[in-house]
């Protein structure tokens, strides 16, 4: 019997992978975490309305844990 090979991961993130994130973090895994899509991730970062604080460094976004986890109810 084969494998699925084609199933994909949840979107998601337990409270245990939230809570190992490093300081920042970059937009994709926020948007996993929010359960947002990259598309609209994206958007709200560019109008500046995404739901925590973001920075723009060159041409990246990076997402402050700190904002992500008390956004989600999870900061210590």
């Amino acid at each position: 019997m084969r494998e699925n090979t084609t199933e994909r991961q949840p979107k998601g993130m337990s409270r245990e992978d939230l809570l190992a994130l490093p300081v920042a973090v970059d937009l994709e895994t926020s948007n996993r975490a929010l359960g947002l899509g990259r598309s609209k991730g994206y958007e709200l970062a560019k109008r500046g309305a995404y739901p925590c604080k973001v920075l723009r460094l060159g041409n990246t976004y990076r997402v402050v844990t700190a904002d992500l986890l008390n956004l989600l109810g999870l900061a210590a």
